[in-house]
């Protein structure tokens, strides 16, 4: 997989499949590219499919301080640096759809359809004392001192049941994360709040609320749908990182909504 310098930034990414359309895949906290490895098969049959590792994540340029306008903008700079003009589809899970929300309200041009499965809405400052508490934990003693809690919370037993050596290799990536990026990110995440971005969203929007998603709620997903004007609703049996839970639902879920015709729904 290579690399290309974007955004002042070394990122890792992969583009395959050989559709004419262009899918971009934005991966959940503590995530990579692998994040949708099980649902990528489901996804290149019918698009050319872009995943990239995050700035600080993965094997992309790691970091100590982090905005979120950067993050936002380094899709841009890979989108430029990869030659890709055409509006592409664009789809994130969890924090991903936090990211993807933000590059669909600033660059509304370069979005064809957008989907969100676990989006957020109101401000983070409610859970900016576990953020901040989880950041001084792993500083202190490293990514897994965090994993335990963090996992109970995002990957539910019922969740990890449907494939045990699926959820596995989740935790041996995450625990691989570094401490700095990982606590950059977690506090850059507390001053953001996504409410005014929704109403510049221009491009047909799927929102999946997560039936056993108890970080993000199905009804803040909801809420999510009716601040996006003529966005489509769907509540679906899985977690908060549907792409890595739920693989085939997922791709079940987004593929016939990417295939549909523009500016309606499938």
């Amino acid at each position: 997989m290579p690399w290309i310098e974007a955004n002042g930034a070394s990122l890792r990414y992969e583009l395959s499949g050989s559709g004419t359309e262009t899918l971009v895949l934005i991966h959940e906290a503590g995530g990579c590219l692998e994040s949708y490895e099980d649902a990528l098969p489901g996804l290149e049959k019918d698009f050319r499919v872009l995943r990239y590792d995050q700035r600080g994540f993965g094997f992309s340029e790691k970091v100590r301080e982090l905005t979120f306008e950067t993050v936002v903008a380094d899709l841009a700079g890979l989108l430029d640096a990869l030659q890709i003009t055409a509006p592409v589809h664009v789809a994130g899970c969890a924090m991903g759809a936090d990211f993807s929300v933000g590059f669909a309200a600033r660059h509304p041009g370069r979005v064809a359809k957008l989907a969100l499965a676990s989006p957020n809405i109101d401000s983070n400052a409610a859970r900016s004392g576990p953020s901040v508490e989880r950041a001084v934990l792993v500083e202190r003693e490293g990514i897994r001192a965090a994993m335990k809690a963090s996992h109970d919370r995002s990957y539910p037993e019922n969740l990890r049941a449907l494939d045990r050596e699926r959820f596995q290799r989740y935790q041996s990536r995450w625990v691989c994360n570094t401490p700095a990026s990982f606590t950059a990110a977690a506090r850059m995440m507390i001053a953001v709040d996504l409410t005014p971005e929704y109403a510049k969203i221009k491009a047909p929007t799927l929102v999946i609320g997560a039936r056993h998603d108890t970080q993000r709620p199905p009804e803040k997903a909801q809420r999510v749908a009716n601040a996006i004007h003529g966005a489509k609703y769907v509540l679906a049996d899985t977690g908060h990182f549907m792409n890595l839970a739920t693989p085939q639902l997922f791709v079940d879920t987004v593929v016939p909504f990417f295939k549909g015709r523009s500016g309606g729904f499938a």
